[in-house]
């Protein structure tokens, strides 16, 4: 069976939940097991805010894997907020933007089935699919996640594709689960691919303090700065309205999946940059999240002005110390980063954090080399963290004094403002 092809972005009304005036919503604590087997699918989009639909589709009859029992995930309820209008959150970005200020929406309490964070076979599933975003299911490095996975025709793995990839799961439940599983960055020197540029160019334009302006030597992404350690901030809000960022590109891909799956519940993961695009898209639909090994994005929420739900409990960010990317020290003349271009600068996350200390409780160093979602997997994920904990707490204490790009000031320098803000 097809899905149909999407002839337009949706851009209507959430439906509208109990109100987050009303008295906050219980959630009893009881776990459930979601039995993955229905279909898997691959998802691109392209060209956001123009008339170009972005087409996804499911093909039963090209079933070729005969892969091993079902997986299954463990659900929990999860709290999430809402905006209850679109149009109204997308208005206040954009009058945010103008004005320079935060502006606030209505938003919508509701109770969801989200991933068990606390259960590591649950966390283990997930990144085995944010793996397979990186990759096909012919191709060796692809994880088996099922014996009734049914082959789709691979969007966004063309030969001329160049942008926005990943895969989508869906459950065979009466009320399915479909899970969006968005691929991190292909990096020129090490894995070289198709999208390498616009993830580079995504990479700078999201995480680096002031248009990876990291040396005289390094190309920006944008021309915002001042001089000195000078940044405009206006400047920054505008270049992150360019089309092919990848924020753009998966809010319409959202729309065109709750267009598809009307009643389903929806989650998103990803590894690296793909994580941490998971997470503005989870600020922004209310939707559950985890990210695996992300730059952090908080800074990126800022700067597009996202409007702030009353809680962003429902994204949950899973990394170790050991990697420099997440942990946001990815920098200077010596770090991997700089020498692929890349300046991953940001270290401040929304949402929770589970943080395994690999450095101090496993004697790993800080590398690179263990940012890679398939070390995660086969070195972290595989077995429970210690004899005492399955899966480390989720907290907000690692970064309660987080703080973003300190040696820089940001204002309207541009505009002849001597005001910065910091």
């Amino acid at each position: 069976m097809h899905i149909p092809i999407v002839s337009s972005l949706i851009s209507s009304i959430l439906s509208v939940s109990p109100s987050s005036s009303q008295a906050p919503l219980s959630i009893p604590h009881k776990p459930s097991c979601i039995s993955f087997s229905a279909s898997r699918e691959h998802a691109l989009a392209f060209l956001p805010n123009t008339s170009t639909p972005i087409t996804l589709f499911r093909d039963s009859s090209l079933s070729t894997l005969d892969f091993t029992a079902p997986p299954r995930l463990r659900t929990v309820p999860t709290r999430v907020y809402k905006p209850r209008s679109l149009q109204a959150f997308h208005d206040a970005r954009r009058e945010g933007r103008m004005s320079g200020q935060f502006l606030d929406v209505p938003w919508d309490e509701d109770v969801v089935p989200g991933p068990d964070v606390t259960d590591r076979e649950t966390l283990l599933l997930l990144a085995k699919m944010t793996s397979n975003a990186y990759t096909e299911p012919t191709k060796p490095d692809w994880y088996p996640l099922g014996d009734r996975w049914n082959y789709t025709e691979p969007f966004g793995w063309e030969p001329d594709a160049d942008g926005f990839r990943g895969h989508i799961f869906v459950s065979n439940d009466t009320i399915p689960t479909v899970i969006l599983s968005i691929k991190g960055t292909s990096v020129p020197v090490v894995a070289p691919g198709p999208s390498s540029g616009k993830d580079k160019l995504n990479d700078n334009l999201l995480f680096s303090c002031c248009c990876a302006r990291v040396s005289p030597t390094w190309s920006t992404v944008c021309d915002c700065f001042a001089g000195g350690w000078k940044c405009d901030d206006s400047c920054l809000s505008e270049a992150l309205k360019e089309e092919s960022l990848f924020y753009s590109i998966g809010t319409n891909l959202y729309n065109n999946l709750t267009y598809m799956y009307p009643e389903a519940n929806i989650w998103v993961t990803g590894h690296s940059m793909g994580g941490s695009i998971a997470g503005l898209l989870g600020l922004t639909f209310g939707v559950p999240v985890v990210a695996f090994e992300s730059p952090a994005e908080r800074l990126a929420s800022r700067r597009l002005h996202l409007p702030l739900p009353p809680s962003d409990d429902h994204i949950t960010h899973v990394y170790h110390t050991g990697d420099p990317v997440a942990m946001g020290t990815c920098n200077g003349v010596v770090s991997w980063c700089n020498t692929v271009g890349i300046a991953l600068e940001t270290k401040c996350h929304n949402g929770l954090v589970i943080r395994y200390n690999t450095v101090e409780e496993r004697g790993w160093g800080v590398s690179s080399r263990y940012h890679s979602i398939v070390y995660i997997i086969d070195n972290l994920l595989n077995e429970d963290w210690n004899a005492t904990v399955s899966v480390p707490e989720a907290s907000r204490a690692y970064e309660e004094d987080c703080v973003e790009c300190y040696s820089w000031d940001f204002g309207d320098w541009k505009n002849g403002s001597s005001a910065a803000c910091t």
